[in-house]
């Protein structure tokens, strides 16, 4: 197999790993929101709805990662986008774990676990991206 197509494989895992375990955390927000209202110091119908409400802004965000899992280097903006996307969570979690007071050690927890998991796929999508540079001419087809 040509290294392009072992690049373009590399990939495609990569975005797959993110896409799939943003997807998994957005299922499982879904399904059992009485487990995680507490982490964000929410509680009964209300909280419940939230943590749903987040689980579809999960599946929202990963628009681009399914089209960039599609095929890298023709979707470049899509793995860019995706990516973007990803420092955004992290950078953005990270202020607002900073603003956060001591006194809340649920929600601090709950939040230093969305910066690792926005940082970790940040990092796998940036892999994604070297591995899908090209040197010279159009994208690959």
């Amino acid at each position: 197999m040509p290294i392009e197509h072992v690049k373009l494989l590399a990939a495609r895992v990569c975005i797959a790993a993110v896409l799939l375990s943003n997807v998994q955390c957005a299922v499982v927000f879904w399904a059992r929101p009485q487990v995680y209202a507490p982490s964000f110091d929410l509680s009964g119908p209300a909280g419940e709805a939230t943590v749903r409400g987040f689980a579809v802004l999960f599946l929202m965000w990963n628009v681009p990662y399914v089209v960039a899992l599609w095929h890298p280097q023709r979707h470049r903006l899509s793995l860019y986008e995706a990516s973007v996307m990803q420092a955004l969570g992290t950078a953005g979690e990270t202020a607002i774990f900073g603003m956060l007071p001591a006194g809340l050690p649920a929600a601090r927890t709950a939040l230093m676990r969305f910066i690792l998991f926005d940082g970790g796929g940040f990092l796998v999508l940036l892999a994604a991206v070297w591995l899908t540079r090209t040197r010279y001419g159009p994208p690959h087809r």
